[in-house]
């Protein structure tokens, strides 16, 4: 059963977009009420991971306020793998992790955070180390047995079965095991997992990795249209984790990417260094009123552009309307602003009554360059040109 959860108009100038999204029910396991925030190894580190650099960086992520914030998954990704037992059952690399997982859950929980871990629904890991196809049984227990709060499950080297066995298998083992286990199913897309993965996991990728550079991101951004009326509590559209921190990002562009993740309702998993992390990602991460935004006006282009935010035909609100700014931290009346090439402006909207029922999910109605006219913007939604920014 589908019901309207939040209303997130989109704004962009060179792609102009506005959502009135409808969310869905997922699994009933009790998990991921809220999209899950936390951090996890991959982006920066890769396989550079060991048993000290976990410690330090569930020690980071509560001195320097990053679980205050709600980051609370600490996530150990691929590398971690070792070999099977005569049962089965998987252990450590005995170098990098030579006391073994559960100590490091123990001592992640002891710190207030929860503790994720990798897999693969295939033979091997993306990185080459043992997966868990055929051993799904053995490693849900494991990972039970080692105080797992969250699974990433990852589609390298599989057998070519398709995707909704092989997650529903690992899933099916995990629900038998009795502990409550976030399953993020990471398929990359391949098989619409918005269309099954409600009823088996909590969250889906929603497209291939994400790499730290603008066309990747604004690669993601587009292929996440008309999916967001799959997503909702319980279960998420995933376009990937964060790369806020990392490569060269411009700050504005920086700003977008965490911004639209956001405004989608995504997963917001960090990926940079958290334990020396950069100044700028940090303060921007830590932004806490960016987690409640309900409007973005985002520019892709290449130029600056100023955009009018017309509260009736954009926001389908009238009467009296707060705008708060979530980067300036301040009230607002009737909003015009200059936003920057690749740059966001992101608001609060509080008050006003809707002006009528929307019964479509409406998300990236795309307004492209050769539809701007004299520094004008047209909407156009399902066809129908609703209003034009100034």
């Amino acid at each position: 059963n589908s019901q309207v959860f939040l209303r997130i108009p989109i704004m962009w100038s060179a792609i102009f977009v506005i959502a009135f999204i409808t969310f869905s029910y997922g699994l009933e396991n009790g998990l991921g009420r809220t999209p899950p925030m936390g951090w996890s190894t991959w982006n920066h580190f890769q396989c550079g991971v060991n048993e000290n650099l976990l410690k330090d960086a569930a020690d980071a992520m509560v001195d320097l306020g990053f679980l205050k914030a709600g980051y609370n998954y600490l996530n150990l990704d691929d590398c971690w793998e070792g070999n099977r037992d005569k049962n089965g059952y998987i252990n450590t690399d005995p170098k990098t992790f030579p006391g073994g997982i559960k100590p490091l859950a123990d001592y992640a929980h002891s710190k207030g955070l929860l503790f994720g871990i990798y897999s693969d629904a295939g033979r091997l890991t993306c990185a080459r180390r043992i997966g868990s196809l055929g051993y799904e049984k053995q490693d849900a227990e494991k990972f039970a047995e080692w105080g797992i709060d969250f699974l990433k499950y990852d589609n390298c080297h599989n057998d070519g079965s398709p995707e909704k066995d092989r997650y529903e298998a690992m899933g099916r083992e995990l629900n038998k095991t009795g502990r409550p286990i976030f399953y993020s199913i990471c398929e990359w897309g391949k098989s619409k997992p918005f269309l099954w993965a409600r009823e088996v996991g909590n969250s889906w990728r929603t497209t291939n990795d994400i790499r730290a550079s603008w066309v990747s991101i604004t690669s993601i951004i587009q292929k996440q249209q008309m999916i967001t009326k799959y997503a909702g509590p319980g279960g998420w559209n995933d376009p990937d984790m964060l790369q806020v921190g990392n490569g060269h990002l411009t700050l504005d562009e920086q700003r977008s990417h965490f911004s639209i993740w956001a405004a989608l309702k995504a997963p917001l998993i960090l990926g940079f260094d958290i334990i020396n992390p950069p100044a700028d990602a940090k303060a921007l991460v830590l932004n806490e009123e960016i987690i409640a935004v309900n409007v973005v006006l985002f520019n892709r282009g290449e130029i600056p552009q100023v955009i009018t935010l017309h509260f009736a035909s954009h926001c389908n609100l009238d009467g009296e309307i707060t705008v708060r700014d979530l980067w300036e931290h301040a009230d607002k009346g009737i909003f015009t602003r200059r936003v920057p090439k690749h740059g966001v402006t992101v608001l609060k909207l509080t008050g006003g009554t809707p002006v009528k029922k929307h019964n479509e999910s409406l998300f990236l109605q795309h307004v492209w360059d050769d539809d701007i006219v004299d520094n004008q913007v047209d909407v156009i939604v399902n066809g129908e040109n609703l209003s034009d920014l100034e």
